[in-house]
């Protein structure tokens, strides 16, 4: 039972509500203004859907936030804080851009030359916010443990938006819901574990988890851009898929006594693991990305693709190819040239189809990308910056 709150604290909370307040109707007033101006060039009827399904999930966040103010403390020990914060109000801001993609949530893909570009720039901007509110929290010194809980509700919302979005688009297999689904399901769990009365293990921190989040919101705003279609975009969302589901079933063992982490036994299986990662199957994905890349050039011949007849596209093409290629076999900025890759497979495909070659070849890139490059590299900053924390 936690212990009563002071007169001070009990004001300071109720100024913290305040405040919430304030930007909750402010966000609310706002997404009013865009279902006007939706109306005027979308349609009444979309725009009072896209207006009644964002005000929900924003008043979802207004109360997830608003039972979590006493967390505005930079420990559970320490002092309030009397404001939200600058981090916060951006974390907030990134929960508004979600809420207002949700709101294109079942209805049909918007059609123009612009505006089927909105429900992905929205989430786009949501996503560059996840890596400035925290910069901002740091820089500004007021990084709090309520800080820490709204980003993970906002990152388990986002994903499940968008995931929900990508798959009513036709962008991604039915099987990628299971993303958007991940992050619930695994606290439902907790939460039956807790009723039953069995006990919850810690679960030690882990760098992956947040960079492969990263991954994935960078993913789904490509997928919710009118700029490629399946099959590349439902191969990629099960390339991007499997090992953070991976992750998470390995977290459920953790946390459920199942896999005792502690333990030396499991310490050394996972060593063994991150071992062969590490020495074999990361340079031998670099490998095989070189080597099916090679045969798939090959068989395709020049020109690779055409664009009105002209053949300079596939110079261009080609010439990215080779840069990125080396790159990632000699690992010099491998996850940065995997990135690179990506993209242009992406644009490779749009004239070329994929076969079962092409899939494999495509899932090494992103899984090359997402573990990294591994031992026998030439170097290897890219990683340390995904990994890092801006402003720390």
């Amino acid at each position: 039972m936690s212990p009563p709150m002071s007169h001070d604290e009990s004001l300071g909370i109720q100024s913290l509500g305040q405040e919430l307040m304030r930007l909750t109707v402010g966000g609310l007033f706002t997404l009013g203004l865009g279902a006007l101006w939706l109306a005027a060039v979308w349609g009444t009827p979309a725009s009072l859907q896209w207006l009644a399904q964002s005000t929900v999930l924003w008043l979802f966040i207004y109360f997830q936030t608003a039972r979590r103010l006493t967390l505005n403390r930079a420990e559970p020990q320490s002092a309030l804080y009397a404001q939200l914060g600058w981090g916060n109000r951006l974390t907030l801001l990134r929960s508004w851009l979600i809420a207002a993609t949700g709101g294109f949530l079942f209805q049909a893909w918007p059609e123009g030359a612009w505006l089927a570009w909105l429900p992905g720039m929205i989430y786009f901007f949501g996503a560059v916010l996840d890596r400035v509110d925290g910069f901002v929290a740091r820089r500004t010194g007021q990084m709090s443990q309520l800080g820490n809980e709204l980003d993970t509700v906002s990152d388990a919302l986002g994903m499940a938006v968008a995931a929900g979005l990508a798959w009513s688009y036709g962008q991604v297999h039915w099987s990628y819901l299971l993303m958007g689904a991940a992050y619930y399901l695994f606290h439902a769990g907790l939460s039956v574990r807790r009723m039953r009365g069995l006990p919850i293990y810690p679960l030690p921190p882990a760098m992956h988890r947040r960079a492969w989040a990263g991954f994935q919101m960078g993913y789904l705003v490509v997928a919710l851009w009118p700029l490629f279609y399946p099959p590349v975009t439902r191969i990629a969302g099960f390339a991007f898929m499997l090992p953070t589901l991976t992750g998470f079933v390995i977290d459920w063992l953790v946390v459920s006594g199942h896999l005792e982490r502690d333990s030396e036994v499991t310490r050394l299986r996972f060593d063994r693991l991150t071992l062969f990662s590490h020495t074999v199957l990361q340079p031998g994905l670099r490998l095989a990305i070189i080597t099916l890349l090679a045969f798939t050039l090959w068989r395709v011949g020049f020109p690779p693709v055409v664009i009105g007849g002209a053949v300079w596209p596939s110079i261009i093409l080609l010439g990215n190819f080779a840069l990125a290629g080396t790159m990632v076999l000699l690992g010099i900025a491998g996850r940065y040239f995997c990135l690179l890759l990506i993209g242009l497979l992406g644009w490779f495909y749009i004239s070329n189809p994929m076969d079962g070659v092409d899939t494999v070849l495509f899932c090494c890139v992103v899984w090359s990308m997402l573990l990294g490059s591994g031992k026998f590299c030439l170097w290897q900053e890219d990683s340390h910056w995904i990994n890092r924390y801006d402003g720390a």
